[in-house]
């Protein structure tokens, strides 16, 4: 392997054709996945300044701050970039629910053929 994005030390997101990287956002204690998002440069370096997530908003098509209104924040305790750069990993601390629904986690329904369950 010679690709240095993928054996180096340096920071070089791979950004998709809008300019988004896909995070995926898990409990920095449990674990639990708690939700999935967009980042673009300017939210990834907000959230690597700031330490509170900050993602890209497709519907809004504007940055946001998770938790802006609710209060609900993301703390980061860590974030890691997969081989390739072109998806993250954000370890967090919730201030309270992580989605919008008002469920700890966005990923709170079990597929079940082709129905969906609440847990």
């Amino acid at each position: 392997m010679t690709d240095p994005r993928e054996t180096g030390s340096r920071l070089d997101p791979k950004y998709d054709a809008n300019g988004l990287i896909t995070a995926v956002v898990t409990h920095a204690t449990t674990g639990d996945v708690l939700m999935v998002a967009h980042m673009n440069a300017d939210a990834l370096a907000a959230t690597i300044t700031d330490g509170e997530a900050v993602f890209w908003s497709r519907s809004r098509a504007r940055l946001w701050k998770k938790g802006e209104t609710s209060g609900h924040i993301l703390r980061v305790t860590e974030m890691r970039i997969d081989c390739d750069q072109d998806a993250l990993w954000i370890k967090a601390e919730p201030a309270g629910p992580a989605c919008h629904t008002g469920e700890a986690s966005c990923f709170y329904r079990r597929v079940e053929g082709n129905r969906l369950v609440r847990e």
